[in-house]
């Protein structure tokens, strides 16, 4: 027969989570809602209060040990003595922000006066890291929109806003410019939208080839731009190129 011990008795102690870095926190509230954190991906839902200051903290510890595979002289030199920190601020606070930080607020208005005419906003000026090298990214994007009554008006610095939100993360700019389309369209709701970024990628000039002067260009096409060609040509001709 069976009996039960005082230990098996002994109620279960809550779990402890002391000591446990906070990515790997953050990282299982993510998997356990099943949803996707690459690189480009923003993961703000699942990052509580106070925890951002402590992953920097984290990261510039794992970056002090980089720093030191390289051979670095971390005690004497002046140059580096602070370094993993900055990279790590620049890294959370800056350059990949838009993965730990909620999308900017945008005011959206009815469209009162029934606006139905070709807008087009840009240059704006876009920076981001390329997610292979994590070298930079700089470039231009002009985006089109087609109104209709039902649009939604949104302000002109928040087009800027959107896309500094969506370039603030580790990208490939093929990506890039769809999940700035996805976003705008689900702001907007317009009859077309339509999305030109030109970029220079320092992975290529910096590394590898060191090509300079090379750019890369693409577009989003979405609705009446993608139907009507005259549409589509009007738009790319009044892109100041």
């Amino acid at each position: 027969m069976f009996t039960k011990t005082e230990s098996d008795m002994t109620p279960a102690l809550p779990y402890d989570d002391q000591g446990v870095p906070v990515s790997v926190k953050i990282r299982e509230r993510v998997k356990a809602a099943r949803q996707r954190f690459h690189s480009n991906d923003n993961i703000a839902d699942f990052i509580q209060p106070g925890e951002l200051d402590k992953l920097l903290d984290e990261v510039a510890g794992k970056m002090q040990g980089v720093l030191e595979s390289l051979v670095i002289d971390l005690d004497n030199d002046h140059n580096t003595g602070d370094t993993a920190r900055r990279v790590a601020k620049m890294y959370i606070k800056e350059v990949f922000n838009g993965r730990y930080v909620k999308g900017p607020a945008v005011t959206e208005f009815p469209n009162a006066e029934h606006l139905n005419e070709l807008m087009i906003v840009g240059p704006i000026t876009v920076r981001s890291a390329c997610s292979h090298h994590f070298c930079p990214v700089i470039g231009r994007i002009w985006i089109g929109v087609m109104p209709n009554e039902h649009t939604n008006v949104i302000g002109l610095s928040k087009y800027a806003r959107l896309a500094e939100w969506i370039m603030g993360r580790p990208q490939i700019q093929e990506e890039a410019v769809v999940q700035l389309a996805d976003l705008i369209q689900e702001k907007t709701q317009p009859d077309g939208l339509a999305l030109v970024m030109e970029a220079s990628h320092y992975c290529m000039a910096w590394r590898g080839v060191k090509d300079m002067d090379s750019k890369m260009i693409n577009s989003v096409m979405r609705g009446v731009f993608l139907k009507d060609s005259n549409l589509r040509r009007e738009f790319l001709s009044l892109i100041p190129r």
